[in-house]
């Protein structure tokens, strides 16, 4: 008996895998593996099955309803960077400079190792393959003014402390170096929730939106950022992305880029 449901779950995803790939209508288009599909997969139940709180702060992350690319597995977040990399140039400013690359994403990763960095030094505190390296973003093995580049994708609301973390990042910044720090974030709220004495996987559900992320930002976050010794150079999509359409390319137009210069 407790098998069947699994058996369906696992029927259901392979159909809706299917039908995602079919050119139905107008379409949609994928801007990593350049493929046309019918649409882009959710992430769990999308938006719908989002915690309630989330709704009511209109949190900013991810687009659940338009997550996944069938075709190449690409995420949106991975989809918005590549625009706004594009768009600002930024690929070609990490040619022959040094990378420190948190969680690195699959095609995101591949995106900046086209681009010919100096040094690409891929880092997740628990490595996933043997190419990555075991860091600890609260330690950072490596010297002062080491890198050019840091990026971290959605990885400071999963951060124990992300004062400590981003005073690190910016240790490990050469002086004018860039950090890309996209994080979850609600405009409504006008400070970050973190609270300790929410501590199961369901409480941090409701109040963070996901089992593993440990607070959620406020609009305090661009300044929260910037008081450990960054400059603010942060995009948004609607200024610099503006014939991007986000639900063609399934992305989340109020998802800015967050870029930061280390002083």
């Amino acid at each position: 008996m407790s098998e069947a449901p699994s058996i369906f779950r696992r029927l259901s995803s392979k159909i809706k895998l299917v039908a995602a790939r079919l050119p139905l209508g107008a379409g949609y288009a994928c801007c990593l593996c350049r493929s046309r599909i019918g649409r882009f997969l959710p992430y769990r139940e999308g938006w719908s099955g989002a915690p309630p709180l989330m709704h009511a702060l209109q949190v900013v992350g991810s687009n659940l309803d338009w997550y996944l690319c069938p075709a190449c597995g690409s995420n949106d977040r991975e989809r918005h960077l590549n625009f706004y990399f594009l768009q600002l140039d930024l690929f070609s400013k990490i040619r022959g400079k040094d990378v420190l690359h948190f969680a690195p994403e699959p095609k995101f990763r591949e995106l900046i190792a086209r681009a010919g960095p100096g040094r690409h030094v891929l880092a997740d505190l628990f490595p996933s393959a043997l190419e990555i390296e075991k860091i600890d973003m609260l330690n950072i093995a490596y010297p002062d003014d080491a890198f050019d580049w840091v990026i971290a994708n959605h990885v400071l609301e999963h951060v124990a402390d992300d004062l400590r973390a981003l005073t690190e990042l910016r240790r490990v910044l050469r002086p004018g170096g860039f950090a890309v720090l996209q994080t979850p974030y609600s405009d409504v709220l006008e400070k970050t929730i973190c609270d300790p004495g929410v501590a199961t996987d369901e409480a941090r559900l409701q109040l963070y939106g996901q089992e593993d992320h440990v607070r959620l930002y406020g609009r305090d976050i661009f300044a929260r950022i910037a008081t450990a010794g960054f400059i603010n150079r942060v995009a948004r999509h609607d200024v610099v992305l503006p014939e991007v359409d986000p639900v063609h390319t399934g992305v989340n137009r109020h998802e800015p880029l967050f870029l930061f210069e280390r002083i």
